[in-house]
């Protein structure tokens, strides 16, 4: 594998933990209006699902994914560092 693909994956790898990051947050966002919709809704009402489509979103769920994509971002803002510090040692060693 070289610098650049390294690179690459790092990027990527982050995008994607972004993307994570964002889809947790929606997810958290939903589920938090969503039980604030059942308590000010009475008995008779229809269920969130039948109101939005999608099954209702569990917080802790969302949370766990939260915390899982904060550690792939991490983990790949290590990979771009490392491959960072192997460009910086090879052009030194060419110079």
């Amino acid at each position: 594998m070289n610098v650049n693909s390294a690179f690459n994956a790092g990027v990527q790898g982050l995008n994607k933990a972004s993307q994570g990051v964002e889809k947790a947050s929606l997810d958290i966002s939903r589920a938090t209006t969503e039980s604030q919709q059942a308590e000010s809704q009475t008995l008779k009402a229809a269920p969130p699902e039948a109101a939005t489509g999608q099954a209702p979103a569990r917080v802790d769920e969302a949370v766990v994914n939260l915390r899982v994509e904060q550690f792939n971002a991490q983990a790949n803002t290590r990979t771009i560092q490392t491959a960072d510090e192997v460009l910086g040692t090879l052009i030194d060693v060419r110079v």
